[in-house]
């Protein structure tokens, strides 16, 4: 009875099928709200309406990318805990793809605001985005080679094995927890920024603290959820590699999430990094397994 209601909790909110209806409708609301986003940046720019002159989402019309891309971020979140039972590797990846779109979405922010001077690397703004736009490249090359190394593991795994379903069992569990944990901090999250949002004074919060929105707490949870998924590995594996492979997940994720307290070079740094690390642990936990493999057919 217990797995029968999970497993029907789960294909309401995490099947294939509702995968696509999530999936269209995030692309529709995301069209839509560039639309309007853009709607407004031209009433503001004529003059038509007093939209907060001052915010740099509002002064030019490449700022209207960012709405479409929040919400691209949006199903990205979703995708996460989609993955999450089939893939710990592609759950990992996903937090890797929200940062750097994370990234990307700031960049097409800063395109409106970038200063062309000879003094390009005198300007903190354009200095900044050239930091961000070379970590958006490392970044997609460092997810490429992670996702490469996590098809390599998949090839090496035995799906069948009792104690991998037990242990997709609760990590199922975990994905259909985390899916009102995270509208609820939706919700939270837009409530505080609108309540925050004063039109007539134009009182509006920093970009900083707009980019940040609901993904600092986000990074938090999902710190919680690594660490969670560690210790519930330990009733499956006793393995030194796949311990260590786990535990440096947690860490990688604990990088991600200081960089939401930092500005400047030192939060792309803490991001590539994060990559990084888990791109090198992962690494290593293959040849572990390559290594075990070869020893087992060296010993039959």
């Amino acid at each position: 009875m217990y797995m029968n209601l999970l497993n029907k909790i789960y294909q309401i909110f995490l099947s294939e099928f509702a995968k696509r209806r999530i999936e269209k409708t995030i692309l529709y609301v995301a069209l839509f709200g560039f639309f309007v986003h853009l709607i407004l940046i031209y009433l503001s720019k004529f003059s038509i309406i007093n939209i907060l002159p001052e915010s740099e989402l509002f002064n030019d019309p490449v700022s209207a990318i960012y709405t479409p891309f929040s919400f691209i971020l949006i199903y990205e979140v979703y995708l996460l805990i989609y993955y999450l039972p089939k893939s710990f590797t592609t759950y990992i990846t996903k937090q890797y793809e929200i940062i750097t779109l994370i990234i990307i979405r700031k960049l097409f922010k800063d395109l409106s605001t970038i200063e062309l001077s000879s003094d390009w690397f005198e300007i903190k703004g354009d200095l900044q985005f050239t930091y961000d736009i070379l970590a958006s490249i490392i970044l997609f090359y460092l997810i490429f080679q992670f996702q490469k190394q996590g098809m390599l593991k998949s090839q090496q795994q035995n799906p069948n094995k009792p104690k991998i379903v037990r242990f997709i069992n609760r990590k199922k569990i975990i994905a259909v927890v985390l899916v009102p944990i995270f509208f609820i901090m939706a919700l939270i999250t837009l409530f505080n920024w609108t309540s925050g949002v004063s039109f007539a004074s134009n009182v509006y919060p920093s970009f900083e603290i707009i980019n940040n929105l609901f993904f600092d707490e986000f990074f938090t949870v999902l710190i919680l959820v690594d660490v969670v998924l560690l210790l519930i590995s330990f009733f499956y594996t006793d393995k030194f590699h796949k311990i260590i492979r786990n535990s440096g997940f947690v860490v990688s994720t604990i990088l991600i999430r200081m960089s939401f307290g930092v500005n400047g070079i030192i939060s792309t740094i803490l991001i590539v990094s994060a990559v990084l690390f888990g791109l090198a642990i992962i690494i290593i936990h293959n040849k572990y397994e390559k290594n075990i493999l070869s020893n087992n057919v060296y010993e039959k």
